[in-house]
């Protein structure tokens, strides 16, 4: 990795991990919130994770085939991209080792939960997403199984350019999240950016081969003001093709690298997220709005009912 990119990671708070560095890891915004005013991430909420307990990691720090204008996350110039070759079982080992050392200033923080503090030390749920295309790194499945041995549960966050890496994913994470940021092809070339020849026909591949994996399915909408708001008769064609479990429809926050492209302008009320999760929910047959956060701006339909909650362990 080159010497400007490592130095802009750390002075955000990355922390490298593995031999050849194309790992990551980096506190969440809700692990501080949690720990100091008890105040849990919104996947706490919907979905029974302890947001305290959360690693949030990336195999793929500096790769991505998106230059998505809405991304908060640092992009290398020329978009860099490492070998990424490195085996699962030291990324994990090491991946846990930099989120005790990353929170043990915490321990000295009047406001900090003694008993939240010493149950993070074992964090038991991996979001694998932070920074980069996760579906990028070869040995993925690998990843996910020294976890699950682990007693993690695993959410995995792709842009769904990659379908053949998520065929072949085995075992499959907890939940798939995948990210669908435009109603059609032409959104999706401004507002995304692909780097990946074919990248609309390739997301479409990857809704389609949604309803034949055997986990979790979620569809997130990244919505931006003045950029992909609306169309939702398009967006829910796409959705019905996904068939997902849930729907999560989550405004653009204006934080981080994202500032170069965006403006504040550019983040859609809560009341705008919920109106396009209506219109969603009318116009896509079975699926019901069963929660939101107005602090997060997102809301989450349901498929035929279903309920959210997992057993976290």
């Amino acid at each position: 990795m080159q010497h400007d990119s490592l130095r802009i990671l750390r002075r955000q708070q990355y922390r490298l991990v593995g031999p050849g560095m194309h790992s990551a890891v980096k506190l969440c915004h809700w692990m501080r919130q949690k720990l100091l005013h008890g105040r849990p991430c919104y996947k706490e909420d919907f979905y029974g994770i302890r947001c305290h307990r959360c690693l949030q990691m990336t195999p793929a720090v500096s790769s991505c085939n998106h230059s998505c204008l809405f991304c908060w996350r640092f992009h290398p110039e020329g978009g860099e991209r490492l070998p990424l070759g490195d085996d699962p079982e030291p990324i994990v080992e090491e991946a846990i080792e930099a989120q005790r050392q990353l929170i043990s200033g915490f321990k000295g923080d009047g406001r900090c939960d003694r008993v939240l503090f010493k149950e993070a030390q074992e964090p038991n749920q991996a979001a694998i997403s932070l920074s980069g295309e996760p579906a990028l790194y070869p040995a993925l499945g690998g990843l996910i199984d020294v976890l699950k041995r682990r007693g993690f549960t695993t959410f995995l966050v792709t842009n769904g350019t990659l379908p053949r890496a998520l065929e072949r994913l085995d075992p499959l994470p907890t939940q798939l999240y995948v990210t669908v940021a435009a109603p059609n092809e032409e959104v999706y070339r401004r507002l995304c950016v692909p780097r990946t020849p074919n990248g609309w026909r390739l997301l479409n591949e990857t809704l389609g081969l949604l309803p034949s994996l055997d986990t979790r399915t979620v569809i997130r909408h990244t919505l931006v003001e003045g950029w992909n708001l609306g169309w939702e008769d398009e967006y829910a064609r796409l959705d019905a093709l996904a068939r997902p479990m849930f729907i999560e429809p989550k405004g653009y926050v204006f934080v981080g690298d994202s500032r170069q492209n965006m403006t504040v302008r550019n983040m859609p009320s809560h009341e705008r997220v919920r109106l396009f999760s209506s219109r969603i929910a009318k116009a896509l047959s079975g699926y019901d709005i069963i929660a939101e956060r107005v602090d997060s701006r997102v809301v989450t339909l349901a498929r035929d009912g279903a309920r959210p909650k997992i057993i976290s362990n």
